[in-house]
């Protein structure tokens, strides 16, 4: 038999620059392997088009001067992947038990095909049988009836659209609690925390228009190439014109370094490359503060210099004297720490951190540009403090082509967080709902999604239900979760696609199969439209033209109102049929909500390139306590939950160009030149050497996070990798059972996931 090392002794392989011919041979082959419909064409083509499909993969903003082809590689994907032919019946039950799948991967679950019709599982037979809608409905009003309102979970993936997730919020309070955690809590609840702590707003400052503008952009832990690939052409548009771009990142990704534009008929003949980081820095994991902290020390350098020979400022003292507070003691603490402490926390060198803080001092206009990589860490919400701080030194918030850029996930992730899917009690405007529906909204806190898998665990959580999503593969912490999930009374899941969420049925467990966006949602007031939010708050109407999966397919605003419907009290102000027979009216209800983010909601909805609900810090109005835009000063150098130790690790959980968070579509990670496989340990080749590796060896990852709960991934093959010191890599979702649920944000409770500390274990 091959063994695992003579099968990938060629890896990693080359891998070439983003997009080009790379791009379309991984779309061809996607094609076919998900066998879509005819239909997925025509759907591609409309995709990101004002009166077209909205793409549900990332939440990357839609131009209004679109190209002819408005998609991106990953954006292809998963419509491909959603418009198969393939189709999961109920008769597929019959050949299979729930247990036999557990030992299914990820990527074949899904190759299964649309799910077709509600189903049940019967313990039995260890199997999903065939259910009707009518008794699904019936069962869950049933058992939630019984079980106490805190006990209960209503869980949204980030997908389904604004009018749906503003009913689910308030069937939720309806019910009677605030536990409404979603897809944000695991990535950027970061972004939310922070960004509102220190600017005031919860999002990003940028549009669209900045992007045309800006002369610099710093990116810090984000991955264009993978997560978010049309943000490409705008990056190739910036360097054209002159502008620069600085990378900070452990991993060597490919969007940040090369691009051929598909679009560009000249470039794919004669593969000429945009070249995207003028400098790239490769810094240890979880290190960011130390680097941005070197930034801020080299600009603050300079501007002492330039204020003793009467030269130009370099920072902006108007800016900072109006708008901010909290200057003295960050540039105390600025200029307090010494340059070999910055350049040890980072691993890079004081002219690499020079040179790049050299260029922000050329831009006028810059926009900090990040992502998992600053959140998904214990001191997080410091990475998010620090690098706002670094932009302020220079007024670069708050003015054309300059400002805050996270890049959101899931393709409505922000947006349901607009509409009212929150566990805070204070972001939600529980007078208006008091007044619109008739209610006393109940006034607790609800639970976020750390605190509910540890209430599944301990047993307190005794029900779960999901518009979406694979949560139980998505969360931290998996061989718990997965010894307990099934003790809940109760579990429910809005779904597309088998999952391997739905193997870990509770004593009652329902599938309630949707429709896609992408598929015609017919109902009695005609054709209906969703809409959703992007990353810049842009708000775009979204609607399907494919023929649906199957007949007995439910949109996922259906299936909230009806299961709203037997658990909440009926009421003339609660018009559940109606609103399902017109989407408009729930629109209406949500600017009632939401008069300033949503005015003239239902008019504005098809507008180009989308209509902006605002951001008073975009306008320089900082909604914080001091009513100023906070310096803030870390409390250490890096934002790693852990200190170095003997055979320390620290794990990056990433993401592969064939995958959507735990979607996978193949085994192909053409950028990091990893192919067949995703069972994979990166790592440094002096690091491998110190610990005594070979490539293609198999290892175990064994968690190092000293709370004596043993955790351990096996059968990893060593792959020597470009990476610093003392950082590994391997994938998501696999590495989850690596992550402690207590490895969080401080603040927000975000799972740690891109700073896990592990040791490396010889089989």
């Amino acid at each position: 038999m091959t063994s695992k090392a003579e099968e990938h002794d060629d890896l990693p392989k080359e891998s070439g620059p983003a997009g080009g011919w790379g791009s379309l041979r991984s779309i061809a082959r996607i094609t076919g392997m998900s066998d879509p419909s005819s239909e997925a064409l025509q759907t591609l083509w409309r995709q990101n088009k004002p009166g077209g499909f909205m793409c549900a993969s990332c939440a990357w903003p839609k131009p209004a001067n679109y190209r002819a082809f408005e998609f991106c590689e990953n954006g292809a994907k998963a419509t491909l992947w959603e418009s198969t032919k393939d189709r999961c019946t109920p008769d597929f039950w019959k050949d299979h038990t729930v247990t036999e799948l557990l030992g299914w991967s990820d990527h074949d679950l899904e190759k299964t095909g649309r799910l077709t019709h509600p189903l049940r599982y019967d313990a039995a037979s260890d199997r999903y049988v065939e259910t009707s809608w009518a008794d699904a409905f019936a069962a869950i009003g049933a058992t939630l009836e019984d079980l106490p309102r805190d006990d209960v979970v209503f869980y949204s993936s980030g997908h389904a659209g604004l009018e749906a997730s503003y009913l689910w919020a308030l069937m939720a309070r309806l019910y009677g609690n605030n536990n409404l955690p979603q897809s944000s809590n695991m990535c950027h609840e970061t972004t939310s925390v922070g960004l509102t702590e220190v600017i005031g707003s919860p999002v990003g400052t940028i549009i669209w228009e900045d992007l045309e503008e800006t002369d610099c952009l710093f990116f810090f832990g984000q991955n264009p190439g993978t997560n978010s690939p049309r943000f490409l052409h705008p990056l190739k548009e910036a360097k054209e014109r002159g502008a620069k771009i600085v990378t900070f990142n452990p991993v060597r990704e490919q969007g940040l370094i090369s691009f051929v534009s598909p679009q560009d008929p000249v470039a794919m003949i004669t593969g000429k490359e945009t070249t995207i980081s003028d400098q790239y820095h490769q810094l240890r994991a979880g290190t960011d503060i130390a680097a941005i902290l070197g930034l801020c020390k080299a600009v603050i350098e300079a501007d002492d210099a330039a204020r003793e020979t009467g030269a130009t400022p370099v920072l902006d003292w108007p800016f900072i004297e109006e708008h901010t507070n909290g200057f003295e003691a960050f540039v105390d603490f600025a200029r307090s720490q010494p340059w070999a402490a910055i350049i040890s926390a980072c691993g890079l060198t004081e002219e690499a951190l020079r040179e790049a803080a050299q260029i922000y001092m050329e831009a006028e206009r810059v926009i900090g540009v990040y992502g998992m990589g600053l959140t998904q860490h214990t001191h997080g919400a410091d990475n998010i403090g620090m690098l706002v701080n670094f932009l302020m030194l220079r007024g670069n918030i708050g003015k054309p082509g300059a400002g805050c850029c996270p890049v959101r996930g899931h393709s409505n992730v922000q947006g349901q967080r607009t509409v009212g899917i929150a566990e805070k009690t204070a972001l939600i405007p529980m007078d208006r709902l008091r007044t619109l529906f008739d209610f006393d909204p109940p006034e607790k806190d609800g639970t976020h999604i750390v605190d509910a898998a540890e209430g599944i665990i301990g047993g307190r959580i005794k029900a779960t239900l999901c518009l979406g999503g694979n949560l139980m593969r998505a969360l931290p912490e998996t061989d718990q979760l997965e010894q307990h999930w099934r003790a809940q009374e109760l579990t429910v899941m809005v779904s597309t696609k088998l999952n391997r969420s739905h193997l870990y049925p509770g004593k009652a467990a329902f599938i309630l199969p949707c429709l896609t966006r992408g598929e015609k949602d017919e109902q009695a007031s005609g054709p209906q439209y969703i809409s959703v939010e992007d990353s810049f708050s842009m708000i775009h109407g979204s609607i399907g033209k494919q023929e649906p999966a199957s007949t007995e397919l439910k949109s996922e605003l259906d299936i909230v109102a009806s299961i709203a419907e037997v658990i909440t009290e009926p009421h003339p102000k609660r018009r559940w049929r109606e609103w399902v027979a017109d989407y408009s009216r729930v629109r209406d209800l949500i600017e009632a909500t939401y008069p300033d983010d949503f005015r003239d909601y239902n008019q504005r909805l098809n507008t180009p390139g989308g209509f902006w609900r605002g951001n008073p810090a975009r306008d320089r109005i900082w909604e914080t306590d001091s009513g100023k835009a906070e310096f803030t000063v870390p409390e250490k150098l890096n934002a790693l939950g852990f200190d170095d130790a003997e055979g320390r690790f620290t794990l990056i959980t990433m993401r592969s160009n064939d995958q959507f968070n735990t979607t996978i579509y193949g085994y192909s990670d053409r950028f990091r030149g990893i192919e067949g496989t995703r069972d994979v340990l990166l790592i440094n080749e002096a690091d491998m050497l110190r610990e005594g590796l070979a490539k293609g060896q198999i290892v175990t990852l064994v968690s190092d996070a000293d709370d004596g709960i043993s955790r351990r991934l096996p059968g990893l093959e060593v792959i020597p990798f470009d990476l610093p010191l003392g950082t590994i890599g391997s994938y998501y979702p696999e590495c989850n059972v690596l992550v402690p649920l207590s490895l969080h944000d401080r603040t927000s409770k975000t799972p740690g996931s891109k700073g896990v500390p592990v040791k490396v274990e010889k089989a």
